[in-house]
C-alpha cells in the first residue's frame, strides 16, 4: 500500500531529540584502527629492538615516540572537525591508531618512578587496553534495534556518495530500501514526508550510478574465499584445524613441562630463577605467584587444546569445537596478559596465531554445522 504525504501545516512541533545515533559502518572503523594500533606497536618494538633503541634529540633534549603519537592523535582529532566527507572516517581511524599505539608503547614510562621503558608490567597493560578496544568493537558490530530516526541519519550520511558523484546501484538499493521502511513504520509525517520526497529523487532515472568496480581488498577477499571453497573441504579444514591445534597445545606445555623436569636438576632450576630475577619478572611473593598462576593455566590451555583435537579428528566436531573455543578464548584474554608480562613482546606473533586459530574454528563451525549458519564471523 502507497504511503500518502501529510500537510505538514497542521503538524504540530515535535520536541528535540538529541539521541546519540551509532555511526553507520562504525564497526568497519574501529577495524581499521585496531590494526593500526597493532601495527604501531609491534612495528615500534621490532624497530627500536634492530636499532638498538636510538633517541633522537640532543644532550638535553630527547624527542620521545609518545610525541609523534600525541601529533598523530591530534591530526585525528583534527580531521572530522574541519572536513565534511566520508574518506575522513577511514583516515581518521587510521591516524588514531597509530596515535594510540606510539603513545600507549611507552605507558612504562608513566607509570614508574624511574620512568622505566622496559618496565615488565608494560607489555600486559598494552595488551589488556588493546583487548578492551576489541571488546569495543564486538559491542558496536551486534546488530542493534534501529527506528526511522537512525535509518534516516543512515540515509542522509549516505547521501554524501550523490555528492560525490561515487553512488552505486549497490548503494541506491540499500537507500531505498531503509526508505521504503522509513515511510511505512514511521509515525512522524516529517520523517514520512521526507523518506518519500527521498525515495523520488533516487528512483528517478538521471540519478547517475557508478559502474560497480570492486577494490583491492573486495577483489582479494573474493579469491579467498573462493580458495577456501576449493580447497577446504570439510576434511581438509578439520585437518588443518587438529594440527593448529595439537601442535599449539604441545607448544603451551612445553614450558611447564621444562620446568617439571628441571625440578629434577637443581643447577637447571637455579638458572631458570636467576633468569627470571635478573630480569625483574619475579621481584616477590606475588611475581612468583603470578609464575605459578602462568604455569598451571598455560597447561591447563595446552591440554584442553589438545583434548579438542583429538575429539575433532574422532568426529565429534560439536564437542571439539566448543572446548577449542573455551580454550583459545581462556587463552586470549586471561592466560596472555599473564604470559606477555613474562615473556613482553615477542607474544606478539602467539596471540596473532591463537586469534587466527580462534578464527578458524568460528569459520568452520559456520561452514559445516547447520545451526551456526547464519553467525557471522
Amino acid at each position: 500500500m502507497q504511503t500518502k504525504r501529510t500537510n505538514l501545516n497542521s503538524v504540530p512541533p515535535p520536541a528535540a531529540n538529541r539521541q546519540a545515533i551509532r555511526r553507520l559502518n562504525a564497526e568497519k572503523y574501529l577495524v581499521w584502527m585496531l590494526l593500526s594500533f597493532a601495527a604501531s606497536v609491534s612495528l615500534t618494538r621490532l624497530f627500536l629492538e634492530l636499532t638498538g633503541y636510538p633517541q633522537l634529540g640532543s644532550k638535553e633534549l630527547h624527542i620521545a615516540h609518545v610525541l609523534w603519537g600525541g601529533l598523530f592523535l591530534f591530526v585525528a582529532a583534527l580531521l572530522p572537525v574541519i572536513l565534511a566527507n566520508r574518506w575522513v572516517y577511514m583516515a581518521n581511524s587510521l591516524l588514531a591508531g597509530i596515535g594510540i599505539g606510539l603513545f600507549i608503547d611507552e605507558v612504562g614510562k608513566f607509570i614508574t618512578q624511574t620512568n622505566d621503558y622496559f618496565y615488565p608490567a608494560a607489555a600486559p597493560i598494552i595488551y589488556v587496553f588493546f583487548l578492551l578496544t576489541f571488546l569495543v568493537y564486538i559491542f558496536v558490530r551486534r546488530p542493534h534495534p534501529t527506528d526511522t530516526r537512525t535509518e534516516l541519519y543512515y540515509i542522509l550520511e549516505e547521501l554524501e556518495e550523490v555528492l560525490d558523484h561515487d553512488l552505486s546501484d549497490e548503494e541506491r538499493d540499500r537507500i531505498l530500501k531503509r526508505l521504503e521502511t522509513v515511510s511505512q513504520n514511521n509515525t512522524d509525517p516529517v520523517f514520512t514526508n521526507l523518506a518519500l520526497n527521498l525515495s523520488d529523487f533516487f528512483r528517478s532515472k538521471r540519478l547517475y550510478l557508478k559502474p560497480i568496480k570492486p577494490d583491492a581488498l573486495t577483489r582479494f577477499l573474493q579469491r579467498l574465499e573462493a580458495f577456501e571453497k576449493r580447497i577446504l573441504t570439510q576434511n581438509r579444514f578439520r585437518g588443518a584445524l587438529v594440527g593448529g591445534l595439537l601442535a599449539f597445545g604441545l607448544r603451551a606445555i612445553s614450558y611447564p613441562v621444562s620446568i617439571l623436569s628441571s625440578l629434577q636438576h637443581t643447577h637447571e632450576l637455579a638458572m631458570i630463577l636467576d633468569r627470571l630475577v635478573s630480569q625483574r619478572l619475579v621481584r616477590g611473593s606475588i611475581s612468583l605467584s603470578l609464575f605459578n598462576a602462568r604455569l598451571g593455566l598455560e597447561s591447563s590451555i595446552g591440554l584442553i587444546l589438545m583434548i579438542a583435537a583429538v575429539l575433532l579428528a574422532l568426529g565429534f566436531d560439536r564437542r571439539a569445537l566448543f572446548i577449542s573455543y573455551f580454550g583459545l578464548l581462556v587463552a586470549l584474554t586471561v592466560v596472555n596478559p599473564l604470559l606477555f608480562y613474562f615473556e613482553q613482546f615477542s607474544m606478539i606473533i602467539t596471540a596473532a596465531i591463537q586469534f587466527v586459530l580462534l578464527l578458524a574454528v568460528v569459520r568452520y563451525r559456520k561452514r559445516f554445522l547447520q545451526e551456526f549458519q547464519e553467525i557471522t564471523i
